[in-house]
Parts: structure tokens; C-alpha cells; sequence
């Protein structure tokens, strides 16, 4: 089985896939900023837990002493705010979590990664199209998915891959985040907010972590040797 790195492994998409790879059998660990939330995703399982803030060069370096098969890039934070609202601080810090992040993970990771390794970033819609009130993030994630590009070619031939998966809003504390900023500033419902976030997607609903789990899970297997630089979208059609 495969040694499985997951990082932002305390809530979400991180905690999902980290639990998918290791009911599967892989050996898993998780690095987060939270240790009760890394506990909490391990609970039940027999999971490495590493406190880590992806955008600090030695703290990242410190989690590969011992090389990974897979490493999922999940780590990641939004705030929803118009441009001529984004103080400085508010924009380098959301470029140092979503990307930088990526960036210090990977290249530690490429260093004793063997062939077949896969390198799989959780990117987002956001790395495919603009929105509003999401500048910083949306430019943080389109910079993750030119990352993911240009390393698959890098990486293409020496048997490891590099691929993104793109969801839209998942059901997680981040998305429901995205309906109580929407509710606060429009005084609506939580219905209707939510309604307005999921708008974009043909399906009108949000996506489960399950299903962003089923995407990863095929990139980082065999049958996706082939499948390099690419963003899997997982949105319903949105995209």
C-alpha cells in the first residue's frame, strides 16, 4: 500500500480523503494548523498527525523525511470581499495559503518522490472562471492550476503525474461559511442563500465530500497514469 500525505487533513474535503485512503488500507498522514482537529479526523484510524502551516518553508520540509507515494495538496482558506475592500495583508495571506502552500508542498514532496507518485492539488471552479467578491482567492487558485500544468510536464518523465481536481461548492464548514456570509449580507434565509451560492451548478446542490473523494481517489490510482495536467471539474456542469 501507498504512503498517502493529505494536508488541511482537519475538516473537510482534507478529513475526507484522508479517511478514504485510509479505510482503503494506505498509510496515511495529515497536516494541519489544529491538532484537535487532526485527532478528530483520525479518530478510528491508524493516521500520522502533524502540526504544520503549509506556508512555513521549514515546517513543510519537516514532514518529508521519509518520501510519499501519493500527496494531496488540500490545504486552502477563502474570504468573500470586493477588490476595493481587500486590505494588503488579507490578499498576501490568501496567495500564501492557496498557493504558496501548493508550491512548498509539492517541491518538498518532488524531492525523494518516486515514479509512479502522483501529486494531486485540491484547486477549485475558482481556478477556472472569475467571480465576484472572490478576487484573491480566484487568482490564488487559477496560479495553483498553472502550477499543476507546468510541473506535469516537468515531472511526465519520470512516472509521476500531476493533476487538479477543480470541485465547485462542497457541503463542508467552508461552503456553509459561503451561505452565512451570503444571508448576513443580503439579510436573507438560509434557503434562499444557499440557493443563490449553488446557482452555478446545473444540479442546484451542493456537492457532497464524497464525491470530490471519488475524483481524487481516481487520480491517484493506476488507471490514471496517463491522466497528467489536468483539472477535473466537479461541478454538476458548471464548468
Amino acid at each position: 500500500m501507498s504512503r498517502v500525505l493529505v494536508t488541511g487533513g482537519g475538516s473537510g474535503i482534507g478529513r475526507a480523503v484522508a479517511q478514504d485512503f485510509a479505510q482503503r488500507g494506505h498509510e496515511v498522514t495529515i497536516a494541519g494548523r489544529r491538532i484537535s482537529a487532526l485527532e478528530e479526523t483520525a479518530q478510528g484510524f491508524d493516521m500520522d498527525c502533524q502540526v504544520v502551516d503549509v506556508t512555513d518553508e521549514d515546517a513543510v520540509r519537516s514532514l518529508f523525511n521519509t518520501p510519499f507515494d501519493i500527496v494531496v495538496a488540500n490545504a486552502g482558506s477563502g474570504n468573500a470581499m470586493r477588490v476595493v475592500d481587500t486590505p494588503l495583508d488579507v490578499w498576501q495571506n490568501t496567495l500564501n495559503v492557496n498557493l504558496t502552500g501548493v508550491f512548498l508542498t509539492f517541491r518538498e514532496a518532488l524531492r525523494g518522490m518516486q515514479s509512479g507518485g502522483r501529486l494531486i492539488a485540491l484547486a477549485s471552479t475558482a481556478s477556472l472562471k472569475g467571480g465576484a467578491n472572490i478576487a484573491a482567492y480566484a487568482a490564488a487558485k487559477h496560479g495553483v492550476l498553472g502550477l499543476v500544468r507546468s510541473l506535469a510536464v516537468e515531472v511526465a518523465r519520470s512516472g509521476i503525474t500531476c493533476n487538479a481536481v477543480c470541485p465547485g461548492f462542497v457541503d463542508t464548514d467552508m461552503g456553509q461559511a459561503a451561505v452565512t456570509g451570503v444571508m448576513a449580507r443580503l439579510d436573507i434565509p438560509r434557503e434562499k442563500a444557499e440557493g443563490m451560492v449553488v446557482s452555478g451548478n446545473p444540479m442546484r446542490r451542493m456537492i457532497t465530500t464524497d464525491e470530490v473523494t471519488a475524483a481524487v481517489r481516481f487520480l491517484a490510482s493506476p488507471e490514471a497514469s496517463m491522466v497528467n495536467g489536468h483539472a477535473m471539474s466537479v461541478s454538476g456542469g458548471e464548468i
